[in-house]
């Protein structure tokens, strides 16, 4: 029997639908292109400087550091062309730099915060100021990164940190029925020394599974029903594959650090009680002072605002500023929407602190 035409043409045009699932399912996206030179390294750290495309005499004078999360990946900050912040920034005439922390390996289960606030940043921070020929710097630090940099420029105050952007920053620990992640962390569900004695890294499955079981529907149904019914937009699949791409190349987290994430901060919130010890030294907040941008998601699952918007009454900044934006914890910077609403805020901040 032959088959009607309608019926094949049908089925021509399922097939064609599932190459393209499989495709953006089962491949990387091209990720990463924006140019850029590797300046500097320290075991698996390296430093990143992006070429410049203004002359020398259109860029502004003080340069950027991108700090971002220590078990993602940080191309989420230059995922694809035509949506990449770092294209953005540097288009703008912007100096910017990006700091790699690399993959841990069994050899580096013992890093902890002490060691990448005050040996590698400060490392990095020294070879920006020689290669851009400058006595300041500006710091954008994002989830993770955005602790660091805190730590950083509390303890560090003096380093010629003249301005430090945080974006949806987990700091303040204090509100436990707000806290998505401390249902994970509770010590009553959630052995830390177990988990770190038999892995030495915390595994990346283990994260990203306890980040996507917060929203379940969303993450491993949702989000697949979304390709399927956008697969006739060339645009759309392609942005998914990007996304997808940086969402499954997870890596470890070195295991002294995220033991200090869920003992020191999620269960007894010791960097806002000003109790945070780091290599010897107390992490006071009232010392940092460099010009503060705090950008909150509002509807963020991840780091609910309540845990970035108390940070502005420790600091000692006299300039300080909170910006809320739509959007989830991702969202706000790589989702569609972040080049209309999270960027140019940004920019325009950076731009009149940058002169």
């Amino acid at each position: 029997m032959v088959q009607a035409p309608a019926v094949t043409d049908q089925l021509a045009i399922f097939e064609e639908r599932l190459k393209t699932v499989t495709r953006v399912m089962t491949t990387k996206a091209p990720i990463a292109q924006t140019p850029k030179e590797l300046v500097w390294t320290l075991n698996k750290a390296k430093l990143y400087r992006y070429v410049p495309v203004l002359p020398q005499q259109e860029r502004h004078r003080i340069p950027l550091l991108l700090v971002f999360a220590l078990m993602n990946r940080p191309y989420i900050l230059d995922l694809r062309p035509g949506h990449s912040f770092v294209e953005f920034l540097v288009e703008r005439g912007y100096d910017v730099y990006l700091l790699d922390w690399g993959v841990p390996g069994p050899e580096d289960k013992h890093l902890k915060f002490d060691d990448y606030t005050l040996e590698y940043m400060p490392r990095a921070i020294r070879k920006i100021k020689l290669l851009s020929d400058v006595e300041e710097v500006s710091i954008l630090g994002w989830c993770i990164g955005a602790i660091l940099t805190t730590i950083y420029a509390a303890l560090r105050p003096d380093d010629g940190l003249r301005n430090l952007i945080l974006l949806t920053a987990p700091l303040d620990f204090s509100n436990k029925e707000q806290l998505t992640f401390g249902r994970w962390t509770d010590e009553k569900y959630f052995d830390v020394d177990k988990v770190l004695a038999a892995f030495g890294n915390m595994p990346p499955e283990m994260i990203d599974y306890g980040a996507k079981a917060l929203k379940p529907v969303e993450n491993y149904v949702v989000n697949y029903l979304k390709l399927w019914d956008n697969l006739d937009n060339p645009q759309l699949v392609e942005s998914w594959h990007a996304m997808n791409t940086w969402v499954r190349d997870n890596i470890p987290m070195a295991g002294g650090a995220f033991r200090q994430l869920i003992v020191d901060l999620y269960r007894n919130d010791r960097l806002m009680k000003g109790e945070l010890v780091i290599r010897g030294e107390r992490v006071d907040l009232s010392r940092l002072k460099a010009n503060l941008l705090t950008v909150i998601a509002d509807g963020d699952h991840i780091t609910p605002p309540c845990q970035s918007e108390s940070l502005v009454n420790k600091v000692g900044s006299h300039d300080k500023e909170v910006v809320h934006v739509r959007g989830g914890h991702i969202g706000i910077m790589a989702g569609s929407g972040a080049q209309k609403r999270t960027w140019p805020q940004i920019e325009q901040w950076l731009g009149a602190h940058s002169k």
